[in-house]
């Protein structure tokens, strides 16, 4: 890796609520590949919720079509997209073709294998599917647009770098490859994000998008550094050094949430976290999140999920 390219994955993990989200989220390698394919071909990706797809085009160009997108984009040798929706996309050398399913076309691809279509040599790219807790994607990537397209040329050399030392790890099976795998999934989806957000406009709503404004960053990543602290509207206010009222309706507009709201939000995020996780008692939960009693946080899950916290944490094991 290059000193300058070493630079960029070092600050990825700087902005820690960022990097609590993703730890949240989860997020599995499924399937790492990649296609090399010649003369005319056209394939289909089917919908696949709670799926996060990265792909890097390596080798000459192709269109891309997204259900839901306004018009098809051309994708070139460099160029590396991020689809976070999990919607379905069709690519090819012409829209105008029959597109035949993903399926049959790399339903047999082991990690790491390169599928060749029509004899190859036109047209390649590879790519890492991720498998993520499609509830919890959906409340916190639910505002993020169904393609990141990364156009700068550190950008992609970052995430061309983590795909092929991805395509590595599962086809290599050296030992500590399962871990390298979950570090290089967090890495990837953390810079794409960051690449991503640096670039909106200041009108976005979303948590992901509150993070890039510095005074709400400061606000959020208090709450994310103690959850269990019964926070007020004043406090976060002086953390991110605005007034209360300012704060107040700069949160709502960037967030779509209160503050306070937010940080209920974000305790069940955790909550649901660690009852899956099934290590500790309600009791500690309660405590660790901010609650005065048991009963209390019983209370609290039940209006915010539905159900009671022993129904869930059996309903995520069983």
């Amino acid at each position: 890796m290059t000193y300058d390219l070493y630079l960029i994955v070092a600050r990825s993990f700087a902005i820690d609520p960022l990097s609590d989200i993703l730890a949240i989220l989860k997020p599995k390698s499924y399937l790492t590949a990649g296609l090399d394919a010649g003369g005319e071909w056209a394939i289909r990706f089917g919908n696949r919720p709670g799926t996060i797809k990265c792909h890097a085009v390596t080798a000459g160009a192709c269109w891309l079509d997204m259900d839901g997108m306004e018009a098809p984009v051309r994708l070139t040798a460099g160029d590396c997209i991020i689809l976070p929706s999990g919607r379905t996309f069709t690519l090819a050398s012409d829209l105008t073709l029959t597109p035949t399913e993903a399926h049959d076309v790399l339903g047999n691809a082991r990690p790491g294998d390169v599928i060749v279509r029509n004899g190859g040599g036109d047209f390649a790219f590879v790519g890492t599917r991720f498998e993520v807790d499609d509830r919890k994607a959906g409340t916190l990537l639910g505002t993020l647009p169904p393609l990141i397209h990364l156009h700068e040329a550190d950008d992609r050399a970052a995430m061309r770098w983590c795909i092929m030392q991805m395509m590595m790890e599962v086809r290599d099976g050296r030992p500590g490859g399962a871990l390298a795998t979950r570090h290089l999934a967090h890495l990837m989806l953390l810079q794409a994000f960051r690449l991503h957000l640096s670039r909106q406009a200041s009108d976005s709503v979303g948590l992901l998008y509150a993070l890039a404004d510095p005074h709400l960053g400061w606000a959020i990543e208090a709450m994310h550094g103690d959850p269990a602290h019964r926070w007020t509207l004043a406090e976060l206010a002086g953390r991110a050094g605005l007034s209360r009222s300012v704060f107040a309706q700069r949160f709502r507009e960037r967030v779509g949430e209160t503050p306070i709201g937010y940080l209920a939000q974000w305790r069940m995020m955790l909550a649901k976290d660690r009852l899956a996780d099934g290590r500790e008692t309600l009791g500690t939960i309660a405590n660790g999140l901010g609650y005065e009693s048991e009963n209390a946080f019983n209370t609290a899950f039940r209006r915010m999920v539905g159900c009671s916290p022993r129904r869930y944490a059996r309903s995520e094991t069983s």
